[in-house]
């Protein structure tokens, strides 16, 4: 563990969006004592409002919130129009593709782009205020086009993550009822071409009643088969669109996106973002957290699919008025070098990345940055999981050069922006340490009835006050987004929003995020539910019963480790071409995000008599810990050195 506290760079620290912690604290004394106030005046400042708003907070029907009641904005319009004034010549958008096709779309472009995608999505499908539309895409602009032409019709997307199977494309669609999907033809990755539009036909060939069309970017050129009366193909009809679109006023608390997460119990939960309050966070994180200037170039290596890739590659950037670059590659192809050579090129200021992602450059390319100037970089970020100390050390002084803040950023899906974050010219930073609440939020680690845990001793991570970018609701399900997130923590009485993770808080209160407390994996930063991944394996014939944990992963930081007990036994060549099934039953359910690292067959679970699966005790053996648990209440106890002997044997 590294002890050393890595103090701001004097040189950016002094024109920096917070200087000091002397104004990190006036800043949250300023919310703690008049909290509406501050976030009032951030709203009335930061949002280009077409109403301005009446209330600043409701918390009458807590805990379903709202924020900035009476007010009417559009985020198309507070991420685009409002800069063609002062940016339109400026780029916004900068795309890079796995294959080296280049692409820069100005402001003014881009609203050209987006009004008619607004434009063909009306006239050519009728898609009007509310409707859902599902974008199943790669990483190209005509995502964030597709994203923001839908905010400025006032319709709702939903964003399923390119690497999905069909069968969880159907699961979202259906929820959603969605009317429209967007699609491509497909994308590249690792210099070759793969497909999207086969998992779209196979997704809607049973179930998606409601959806009306389907409309094709064509990317690759690959051969596809289009249905007559549902498949259009994007690129013919928005040609034919006017680059002119009036904004649709939205009320604040409109709902701006679905995205689903993987939750504990099985279902993904359509995850509900309001306009207003999801948009003034997503701006004030991009000035705060990275520090961003007028000339800056901004890089975030998320997918789209994901809360990262729309909070902090579209709209957070774009509100801010940055240049936000969007990469359709991986970081290792063509070599190891690929990101070092686009900051390179692009002058890239702000560096945003996965733990998982450093340490897989780290480990295949550890002198690559030496070949490449990096100068450029003022800030490097993380996001998904807690970074390692060895892998935060190489990122700060081979990445950074040991002159860039790193800001290991804690957030979720459900927070919509950051939550606890180093500020760059302010915050003095440990190592894998999350650091302090931004200014605003009110975080903080508590036992169950709300006490504040002892230095040193592991709790749960609250946020214990409403914030304007949390989530509003699981769409379709409000007992089940009260259940998931305000049933487990109380603070002075109160239910308090639960994230779901325990943390500690040291002598200098620094807060340190120490994993999960629920059945939800993070592989790569991405949460998969163990629910939803037993209940694809389970859809194997001859699996009797199934736990799966997380395993430590040197690369992904948990791999998903699955404990399986077989309805007949079967030889160990049948055991092998067993895992190969059940993965790819995995892989069609869910994606190939979801595969298991380690299947092991086992005789029995441990159980408790009422029929619990004791997953403390399983996640013990993985990681070839000392069983502290007590199991004299399993039904057979002596089915844990039994376990223990499987797995030990495997480890041979």
């Amino acid at each position: 563990m590294l002890q050393e506290i890595y103090q701001p760079n004097p040189q950016y620290a002094s024109t920096a969006a917070i200087k000091s912690m002397d104004e990190y604290h006036a800043l949250m004394n300023k919310a703690k004592e008049d909290y509406e106030g501050f976030w009032g005046s951030y709203a009335k400042e930061k949002i280009d409002w077409f109403k301005p708003f009446d209330t600043v907070l409701n918390e009458s029907e807590a805990p379903f919130y709202k924020w900035f009641e009476g007010g009417q904005l559009n985020v198309a319009h507070q991420c685009i129009d409002r800069h063609l004034a002062t940016r339109k010549n400026k780029a916004a958008i900068i795309f890079e593709g796995d294959n080296g096709d280049q692409k820069i779309l100005t402001y003014r472009e881009l609203a050209y782009e987006v009004n008619r995608t607004a434009n063909m999505f009306k006239n050519q499908f009728g898609i009007t205020k509310g409707d859902r539309v599902v974008l199943y895409m790669p990483m190209i602009p005509e995502a964030a086009i597709s994203m923001l032409a839908c905010a400025k019709i006032g319709a709702i997307h939903s964003v399923v993550f390119g690497g999905f199977s069909a069968e969880a494309l159907r699961d979202r669609i259906i929820d959603a009822q969605a009317k429209l999907v967007v699609t491509a033809d497909g994308a590249y990755r690792k210099g070759n071409p793969y497909m999207l539009k086969p998992v779209v036909d196979e997704a809607l060939s049973s179930g998606c009643e409601c959806v009306k069309a389907v409309c094709v970017v064509e990317r690759n050129g690959e051969e596809i088969h289009w249905e007559a009366g549902r498949d259009y193909a994007y690129n013919e009809l928005v040609k034919n669109e006017s680059s002119k679109c009036e904004a649709v006023p939205m009320e604040s608390e409109d709902p701006l996106f679905l995205l689903y997460t993987s939750g504990s119990t099985g279902k993904p939960k359509g995850v509900q973002h309001s306009s207003a309050g999801y948009i003034l966070w997503a701006q004030m994180t991009m000035e705060w957290v990275f520090d961003l200037k007028e000339n800056d170039t901004y890089w975030c290596t998320a997918d789209v699919g994901w809360i990262t890739g729309h909070t902090y590659i579209v709209y957070g950037p774009l509100a801010a008025g940055a240049t936000t670059i969007m990469f359709e590659g991986v970081p290792t192809f063509p070599d190891a070098g690929r990101c070092w050579k686009m900051v390179e090129e692009y002058q890239i200021n702000q560096f945003y990345t996965a733990p998982t992602a450093i340490r897989l450059l780290h480990k295949t390319g550890e002198h690559e940055p030496k070949k490449y100037d990096l100068s450029s970089l003022r800030v490097l970020g993380t996001v998904g999981e807690p970074i390692d100390p060895a892998a935060w050390k190489w990122y700060y002084e081979e990445i950074g050069g040991g002159k860039c803040a790193i800001v290991d950023t804690y957030w979720q899906t459900e927070t919509g922006g950051h939550m606890i974050s180093p500020l760059p010219g302010a915050t003095p930073i440990k190592p894998a340490c999350a650091t302090f609440p931004l200014p605003g939020i009110i975080a903080e680690v508590i036992d169950e009835e709300g006490h504040p845990t002892p230095v040193g001793e592991k709790g749960f991570m609250c946020i214990t006050r409403p914030w304007p970018s949390m989530i509003r609701t699981i769409w379709g399900d409000p007992e089940r987004f009260v259940k998931s997130y305000f049933g487990d923590c109380k603070k002075d009485g109160k239910p308090v929003y639960f994230t779901g993770d325990g943390a500690m808080v040291d002598e200098d209160n620094y807060i340190t995020i120490t994993g999960r407390t629920d059945d939800v994996i993070n592989v790569s930063g991405h949460r998969m539910g163990t629910a939803e991944v037993e209940a694809a394996i389970k859809k194997h014939p001859n699996v009797a019963a199934v736990a799966v944990v997380g395993k430590p992963h040197p690369i992904k930081g948990e791999g998903i480790f699955a404990y399986i007990v077989l309805k007949a036994e079967d030889t160990l060549a049948e055991e092998i071409e067993l895992i190969k099934e059940i993965n790819n039953i995995i892989k069609k359910e869910i994606g190939a995000i979801a595969l298991c690292d380690d299947i092991v067959f086992v005789p029995d679970l441990p159980k408790t008599r009422s029929g619990k699966i004791m997953r403390r005790i399983l996640r013990s053996i993985v990681k070839n810990e000392e069983i502290t648990q007590d199991t004299s209440t399993l039904e057979d106890p002596s089915i844990v050195g039994k376990i223990e002997s499987i797995v030990k044997s495997c480890r041979l």
